[in-house]
């Protein structure tokens, strides 16, 4: 076991740009350095809807909610630990796990209605499904009067 003085991983500190001159690093208090790869989506249409798979591990179904406002899908996912719980079951010597919330939203248009949008959470994976919008018909008349 590593002391904490090296950080999340040894050789990740190793490699890095020590003094954040080259590229700037962030701290995520939630997820350290591999913030960025939390809530990585894919994104496919099909012929009547929007598909989204957005990964979510270690988040359970009643910490994540999805919300449809203005035209904008918004997907936030908050984890709580207990300080008390964690109390009972020992001292802790190195603890890397930590109570935060992360988000993102997606604009989807304003002619989608929350009740047309259909969500499914499996296994660290949300699905959600978004209807495409109906295609507005242009009049069929394409020529001009000229008076």
């Amino acid at each position: 076991m590593l002391p904490s003085i090296f950080g999340e991983n040894l050789f990740d500190d190793f490699f890095s740009d020590p003094f954040g001159m080259m590229v700037p690093q962030g701290r995520d208090p939630l997820y350290g350095k591999h913030g960025k790869n939390l809530m990585k989506t894919d994104v496919r249409e099909t012929e009547n809807s929007y598909e989204l798979d957005i990964d979510l591990p270690g988040f359970k179904k009643d910490e994540v909610n999805v919300e449809l406002k203005n035209g904008y899908l918004t997907i936030q996912a908050a984890k709580g630990l207990d300080k008390e719980e964690q109390d009972k079951k020992g001292k802790y010597i190195r603890q890397e796990r930590y109570a935060g919330a992360c988000s993102r939203s997606f604009y989807v248009g304003e002619d989608v209605e929350p009740e047309e949008v259909s969500a499914k959470f499996e296994d660290g994976i949300l699905t959600i499904s978004v209807p495409k919008a109906a295609k507005k018909q242009l009049p069929k008349q394409t020529s001009i009067n000229i008076l």
